[in-house]
């Protein structure tokens, strides 16, 4: 029997692997892919274990690209023979590569099933066992071939028996485990599905979007029983996620529901505590949870400085969308960025010293982008309006401060009428609470104690002129309330109005 001619792929774009995958009947035509490597560095790991005969790899790559691991391949496996995938633009990486001694190279706008069969053929005339074909008894595709072309998208051409031989039972289902991928998880996973679960068929499947994923096959009235015995295995380690998708009866639907357990994925990140996912048994979610984020709202407040009233709005919106679980992922992360950006430009806009929170919002998208969990995605936030707030409270007793400026000269224009800490207020805009905590922030004395202490000041000035009565003194500063004004005017000098005359004129 002719031994395969065995294939890595090597590219940093899913897709354009997924096609080479599938543009030929690959052991049809005497080849059989081993592997697929994302970049140059990946794939050298893989030739040392797999020993391809060809290597097909794109130009341009991250960590190493394609020119790189065509000169190392050379150099250390001189007889594995390498095609490249190139861009029109990447002629002069090209010519590198032939160089080095690629076999041949393909450009992708025309990267099709005829010319890479034409490219692996002349590629494969180096290797004496190689003839084109195998007989049609050895060319049936596998099991797990057929897995894969059903979620990648493509149909198959299985014969029934074939695939009633394999999966003997009703239904189907699908399970992914997730948690730091190694050899040893993956005997783990394997041993107890087999121990725990009688009479159900169980087949690997090959995919990179979850650590293990297997596709069960089954009767129906053994559904129960497999939900129970995943959620026992699943306490042997809570750091390993498990998730179950819907049943299903035709195999041909496969990718229907392996894009269900990739949505579903994601749920880890927000039910961290919830080890086992399984599609019917998802906790309720919040209905007002949903709601848009007012930003207008939001910076409208912000640029009024009622900073407590537009924090408090954005706490409450964030908790709310951490409790969406079925929220993207990247979009939860992305609000949270946009959120930090927008809060660093209007301190820079309201004259605050933001100049440190300029530095680390970048730290802060980093990290909040690297966030396993939603909990800690959500501190990431908290820490960063804990800086935000300390800038703002950093100009206490800053009388400089153009909105405090404004309030003072207010009270001194009109100390001498029946004004309040409400009416002020309102003619602000501001919030009656908010206005009370700025003005205590940003004074040494609240606005009663500032508003008596202006007035007290406004009565000296006449007492010591002589020429109006005390009772009269006491209405022109403000106050309806002649006995109220002696009373102010003793605790804050020290001795009643009538006194402090006498000293000026006795």
């Amino acid at each position: 029997m002719n031994e395969w001619c065995k294939v890595l792929i090597v590219d940093d774009e899913v897709l354009i692997r997924q096609g080479i995958k599938h543009y030929i009947n690959w052991e049809q035509e005497g080849f059989q892919i081993v592997g697929e490597a994302a970049n140059g560095r990946e794939a050298l790991d893989m030739i040392e274990k797999l020993d391809p005969h060809i290597v097909i790899t794109d130009i341009v790559m991250p960590m190493m690209d394609g020119e790189e691991l065509t000169r190392a391949i050379k150099k250390d496996y001189p007889n594995i023979e390498v095609i490249v995938l190139s861009s029109f633009g990447d002629f002069d990486y090209v010519r590198s590569t032939f160089q080095s001694g690629v076999a041949d190279y393909i450009l992708k706008p025309k990267l099709d099933g005829p010319e890479l069969k034409k490219a692996l053929q002349q590629a494969a005339k180096k290797f004496p066992f190689f003839t084109t074909g195998k007989n049609s008894k050895d060319t049936i595709p596998t099991i797990e071939q057929m897995i894969e072309k059903l979620i990648s998208g493509y149909e198959i051409d299985h014969p029934l028996e074939t695939i009633t031989e394999v999966f003997p039972y009703s239904h189907f289902c699908l399970l992914g485990i997730n948690g730091t991928k190694s050899r040893q998880l993956e005997e783990d996973a394997e041993k107890n599905l087999k121990l725990h679960l009688k009479d159900i068929s169980i087949h690997p499947v090959a995919t990179t979007d979850l650590d293990i994923t297997y596709l069960l096959n089954f009767n129906i009235d053994k559904l129960p029983s497999i939900h129970e015995s995943i959620k026992v295995m699943s306490t042997s380690d809570r750091e390993i996620g498990w998730i179950v998708s819907e049943p299903f009866t035709l195999i041909t639907d496969l990718k229907i529901y392996y894009d269900q357990l990739l949505k579903m994925i994601q749920y880890h990140f927000y039910l961290q505590n919830n080890s086992v996912l399984i599609y019917d048994e998802l906790p309720s979610q919040l209905a007002n949870g949903n709601n848009p984020f007012n930003l207008n709202r939001f910076t409208e407040d912000f640029k009024r400085e009622q900073f407590d009233s537009a924090f408090d709005y954005l706490e409450k919106h964030v908790d709310d969308l951490s409790r969406q679980y079925t929220m993207d992922v990247f979009e939860f992360k992305s609000f949270l960025g946009n959120i930090i950006f927008n809060i660093t430009v209007l301190l820079g806009n309201m004259d605050y010293d933001n100049e440190a929170l300029e530095k680390e919002k970048y730290s802060y998208f980093a990290s909040i982008n690297d966030a396993t969990h939603v909990k800690e995605a959500t501190a990431l936030l908290h820490s960063f309006l804990a800086e935000a707030n300390t800038i703002i409270t950093s100009k206490s007793n800053d009388i400089s401060h153009p909105n405090m400026r404004k309030l003072l000269d207010y009270i001194e224009r009109h100390y001498a009428e029946s004004i309040s800490l409400s009416e002020m207020a309102k003619h602000f805009h501001f919030n009656p609470s908010y206005l009370s905590t700025f003005f205590n922030t940003h004074n040494k004395e609240g606005f009663s104690e500032y508003l008596n202490r202006i007035r007290i000041e406004k009565s000296v000035e006449l007492l010591e002129k002589g020429t109006v009565s005390i009772s009269e003194i006491s209405g022109m500063v403000g106050y309806s309330d002649h006995s109220y004004f002696t009373k102010v005017f003793k605790k804050m000098m020290g001795i009643s109005p009538s006194s402090y005359r006498k000293r000026f004129f006795t």
